[in-house]
């Protein structure tokens, strides 16, 4: 791809009517329908993974008492200046910047043994962080976001195949969007809570854990989170970019802080580990590079319309609204163009929009339907490659096949 003809996501949101960002909430994205539903789609695919992983969806407050955060060690380590606080009824409040101490709440609300663990939390709860102004940036970067976050409380014996079958998790997910995982190894850094044994311990399981998943990794040196290491998860774009988004993270310190326990098979408390997960990390930033990889062109599964219907004239705007009911009625994202303009200007705009398959409706395509039964439609695609005549019924079984494939 050449770099000098690429488009910033902000341009492209602009042109595909994805978002748009407004003075009145800096830092913050309004999603239009179409972005929205690219959002809702990689929303939905990874709750269906990790469904069958045995997680249990949660959701939590997004404003609480800024004491959880002094609890849990955020206020100092993660820094009350980078939250966003109030005053209400002479009480300091602070909106959520992570979700893990209220995850921890979840998880204190009853006695767990350790035949309940592990306990898989996941959660899509929006979180605010205090970025400086000058440094927002489209989807890029931004003070409210969404992370497809998820919190593991697991026996200290479980962290092996706990990582491990995450390592394989984030890696089929990213292999599936063409992306080729890099892994990287993130030691303790200057500003970090708890014991160094402990620090020690938890990087020498994440280190085994790499190994008996036979990952190549690189370290990064001081770059882990302030109360665990972790395994940082990159990609490169189409533009040949770094950009880390995966992270899973081994946290022996907030357990302890917050008061965690189970009761083990000596009928004694012990403390459970954490492990923090996120596979897209901020979905807003996620889908900006998507946006920029793809430069709009989606694949069919994730893109927000995947069929126009386009008729040539008002003399097939009947049959042509059978051909659009019928594949929404089957699924299908899907849009009709009944506008008076020509059909070369209908192809221009579906194609200008990324619509990966276009529909031409002409008379000859409503009469071969007359005469036999079938409705029968003319396919493009939005590259220009002319797909012929089809029934509709086989182009919506490809076209299904093609998005489960991709899932």
């Amino acid at each position: 791809m050449d770099n000098k003809n690429l488009k910033d996501h902000r341009q492209i949101g602009q042109e595909l009517d994805l978002f748009s960002v407004h003075n009145i909430a800096p830092g913050a994205i309004f999603w239009h329908h179409k972005g929205w539903i690219i959002y809702k789609t990689l929303v939905e695919f990874i709750q269906s993974e990790i469904e069958k992983e045995g997680y249990r969806e949660i959701s939590t407050p997004v404003m609480v008492k800024s004491q959880l955060f002094k609890d849990s060690g955020h206020w100092e380590h993660f820094g009350k200046h980078n939250m966003f606080n109030l005053i209400i009824d002479e009480e300091s409040y602070s909106l959520k910047p992570m979700n893990c101490p209220e995850a921890c709440l979840i998880y204190s609300t009853k006695t767990r043994s350790y035949q309940d663990l592990p306990i898989r939390y996941a959660e899509f709860g929006i979180l605010h962080r205090r970025e400086l102004s000058g440094v927002l940036g489209g989807l890029l970067r931004v003070r409210q976001f969404t992370i497809d976050d998820a919190h593991h409380f697991i026996r200290p014996d479980q962290i092996q195949q706990e990582i491990i079958d995450l390592l394989s998790l984030t890696s089929d997910f990213y292999k599936k969007l063409g992306f080729e995982p890099h892994f990287y190894l993130a030691t303790k850094p200057e500003k970090a809570m708890g014991d160094i044994k402990l620090w020690e311990e938890a990087e020498r399981d994440l280190e085994k854990a790499l190994k008996a998943a036979k990952v190549n990794y690189d370290i990064k040196e001081k770059d882990g989170a302030f109360y665990g290491p972790k395994i940082d998860i990159h990609i490169k774009d189409s533009q040949d970019r770094d950009w880390q988004l995966a992270t899973i993270q081994l946290d022996f310190q907030i357990p302890d802080r917050m008061g965690l326990e189970y009761i083990d098979r000596d009928g004694k408390p012990k403390r459970p580990v954490i492990v923090h997960r996120a596979i897209l990390g901020s979905l807003e930033r996620f889908i900006g590079i998507l946006i920029e990889h793809y430069q709009g062109a989606f694949p069919l599964w994730l893109a927000p319309i995947q069929v126009a219907v386009l008729p040539i004239s008002e003399k097939v705007e009947e049959y042509a609204r059978g051909v659009f009911e019928q594949l929404r009625n089957e699924g299908i994202r899907v849009e009709l163009d009944s506008s008076d303009k020509p059909i070369g200007a209908k192809i221009r705009e579906a194609t200008l929009q990324k619509i990966p398959f276009l529909c031409i409706i002409g008379e000859k395509e409503r009469d071969k339907s007359s005469e036999s039964g079938d409705f029968f439609v003319s396919v493009r695609t939005r590259e220009g490659k002319d797909m012929g005549e089809q029934k509709l019924n086989a182009f919506i079984e490809s076209l299904k096949k093609d998005i489960e494939k991709a899932k």
